[in-house]
């Protein structure tokens, strides 16, 4: 199974002295929301559901992803929604004033059809930059859009030439059988151990509660769920031919081996509920044990896409490491 997706670094300047909160995912999130819905919806209603264009806007495929109708897959019809084909990550630094002339650095990542909406994206978040951001509405602009490429660091956009160039597509391909071993340097055959640092909050449903244990058998639940769907939305309508009930029986004999996860709680301010909401997850690291092997593929491709609940402004963002230091704050 594929998965193709783009990944790229947007910079802007502050205009005006800008006030972001500690963690910046939501208040990105929330004003493109705001901004792509004003660029793109032609009718401008305030729900997709019962709007005739929502099976060919962008704004509805977008931003609120809706499931077509003849969808039949993985039990969809008792969902509202599918995984949004993008995913905000603003950057780690604490800082929460900008002068006048100072930057900010916070990635896009865009899955399968969505690579094509970039000029989309970053019309969307120049029109931001004149609205402004956070507290006081601080303005900014958007100095340029860049991407990894064959080891280099390429301009997709600038402010000086306002042209989008054309990025193709990255792919990551994940093996459907467990008797295959990825070059990772763990042996499927024995035990192994892989160290996760969650950088952002993980928000892993599961038996309809939130988890304070993050089993790991619940993470690979969790990620073959996800990643199955944005291929399938995103990607092309083709299912993978996993045989889950293994790949699930396997996942639940790899144990936790050190449990440094944390909760943290903090709230965001829905402008669309007009309420504040809990999003509190876990940060902090977590070590597992057991035949890793099989799942490494899986655990690297959940490093791309994260895991959870507000992927979309950055939650759930883990790494595999060596060694991890410090966790991650969310304030």
């Amino acid at each position: 199974m594929s998965i193709s997706y783009r990944k790229f670094d947007f910079t802007i300047e502050a205009r005006e002295p800008m006030v972001l909160p500690v963690y910046k995912g939501s208040t990105f999130r929330g004003g493109f929301g705001n901004v792509f819905r004003r660029i793109l919806c032609a009718l401008k209603r305030k729900e997709c559901d019962g709007c005739i264009l929502k099976n060919t806007c962008i704004y509805s495929y977008v931003f609120e992803t809706i499931p077509p109708g003849d969808a039949d897959f993985m039990n969809m019809g008792k969902y509202e929604r599918v995984p949004h084909p993008f995913i905000i990550e603003p950057p780690d630094e604490a800082t929460r004033e900008y002068r006048p002339g100072e930057r900010v650095r916070f990635g896009l990542c865009l899955v399968g059809r969505a690579v094509e909406l970039l000029p989309y994206f970053i019309l969307t978040f120049e029109e931001l930059g004149g609205i402004g951001l956070g507290k006081g509405r601080g303005k900014y602009a958007l100095v340029d859009v860049t991407t990894a490429e064959n080891g280099a660091v390429r301009t997709v956009y600038s402010s000086l030439e306002k042209i989008v160039s054309h990025v193709a597509p990255d792919t990551i391909t994940l093996r459907e059988s467990l008797g295959e071993t990825p070059a990772d340097g763990i042996d499927s055959g024995g035990d192994g151990m892989v160290r996760l640092c969650f950088a952002t909050p993980a928000r892993v449903i599961y038996q309809r509660r939130l988890v304070d244990r993050l089993e790991f058998h619940v993470l690979i639940r969790h990620l073959l769920r996800r990643l199955q769907l944005l291929r399938y939305f995103h990607c092309g309508k083709e299912a993978a031919e996993w045989d889950h009930r293994r790949f699930i029986s396997d996942a639940e004999n790899v144990q936790i081996a050190q449990d440094d996860l944390r909760w943290h709680d903090w709230e965001r301010y829905s402008s669309r509920q007009r309420k504040r909401m809990k999003m509190g997850g876990l940060v902090g690291e977590i070590s597992y044990r057991g035949k890793i092997g099989p799942f490494m593929a899986i655990l690297r491709a959940g490093e791309i896409f994260h895991v959870g609940k507000g992927t979309s402004f950055g939650l759930g963002r883990y790494a595999i490491v060596a060694g991890c230091g410090p966790s991650g704050r969310v304030d």
